[in-house]
């Protein structure tokens, strides 16, 4: 692999001591053809934006077998010849990798399933969860929850479209219900998701409505668990092992999805990963580590984005860049760097004052 991976951080180095985990056999779907085997069972969630190449690679460090995801992929972009990169950059990557696609055109979404299998995904799954007001507009997204017909039309089109499984990631509804509705409607939408020939879902545990506000309801996943057949992974407010831990035994899901917990943390998936199996958990990085990550990421951006790259890395060094001395000042900083050599300088700078 290419990328971050080859610029020279140590891997990481585990806490002494097993932790009382969960061991777990591999889920194993069918597809239309390929079938598929996820060792793992934690997943890393699509984040626009965020889910890159070399942003993958960093998570793929700590979680060698993770199902990871590209940032999400619109049919219809894709179909105009925009954002191929995400998808025909695929071969370049170690590991399973699935495309997440959106759009509200049936015949669209299956033309670019077949283009991200041809490519060499693991998996495509369907976004029917983004609650951005631009993209659930439109029908894409968590629209789709509004128009369950058409969302059972696009599953199925798709799926016959590809012979790799076909997932979904959604939520529980489209706004907020009392707790008893809001698992009542959320199994029935699910329900129909499975029946259009979805293989897997993941369940984030908040409404449209609710965006990103208030707690997951885990409860409502559990109830959408028992409804199905086909596996439930649960996603929503699970930033740490113990909350992975807490989620399963609560909702009886088949693994868990981390997304925002991620951000400036790519070893999340792999700590999480340790846990559910019962092996030592892998230390978080101290400041020196973060500080010499955030400078690869930094490098391996603009090496491959150029001027644009130090403004994505922006981003991920004010995540990377926390808990400890002098990280605000630092963060502060960093922001306002013009240039790739005064960003790799404040960083080197700092890294100095940590050892003094």
């Amino acid at each position: 692999m290419d990328g971050v991976g080859t610029l020279g951080i140590a891997p990481p180095a585990a806490n002494q001591g097993p932790w009382q985990g969960l061991a777990m056999d591999p889920l194993q779907l069918p597809g239309n053809g390929t079938p598929r085997s996820l060792r793992c069972r934690v997943l890393q969630s699509p984040l626009a934006g965020v889910s890159d190449r070399i942003f993958r690679a960093l998570v793929r460090r700590w979680a060698t077998d993770a199902l990871l995801f590209t940032e999400m992929v619109n049919a219809t972009s894709l179909e105009l010849g925009h954002g191929r990169q995400k998808v025909e950059e695929l071969s370049r990557e170690a590991g399973p990798i699935g495309v997440q696609l959106f759009d509200h055109r049936p015949a669209a979404m299956a033309e670019a399933a077949r283009r991200a299998e041809a490519a060499g995904a693991f998996l495509i799954d369907i976004n029917m969860g983004c609650p951005v007001k631009k993209i659930a507009r439109k029908g894409g997204g968590s629209g789709l929850i509004r128009d369950p017909e058409l969302a059972a039309r696009i599953v199925a089109t798709v799926a016959a479209a590809v012979r790799i499984p076909v997932t979904v990631k959604t939520r529980l509804g489209w706004c907020g219900a009392p707790d008893g509705d809001s698992a009542a409607l959320a199994m029935g939408w699910c329900r129909q998701l499975e029946s259009a020939g979805a293989q897997l879902l993941t369940l984030h545990g908040r409404t449209r409505e609710q965006g990103f506000k208030g707690s997951a309801n885990w409860a409502a996943i559990a109830a959408v668990k028992r409804a199905l057949a086909i596996p439930v992974i649960a996603n929503g407010d699970i930033n740490s092992p113990e909350d992975a831990l807490r989620c399963l035994a609560l909702t009886g899901a088949d693994g868990v999805m981390v997304g925002r917990g991620t951000m400036g943390a790519p070893w999340l998936v792999g700590q999480i990963d340790a846990a559910l199996s019962g092996l030592p958990i892998p230390a978080t990085p101290g400041a020196a580590e973060k500080l010499a990550l955030a400078a690869e990421q930094l490098r391996a951006l603009v090496a491959a984005k150029g001027d644009h790259g130090l403004l994505i890395a922006r981003k991920h060094l004010s995540w990377t860049c926390n808990g400890f001395a002098g990280a605000p000042q630092l963060r502060h900083a960093l922001m306002r760097a013009p240039t790739l050599a005064e960003a790799l300088a404040l960083l080197a700078e700092a890294e100095a004052a940590l050892a003094r």
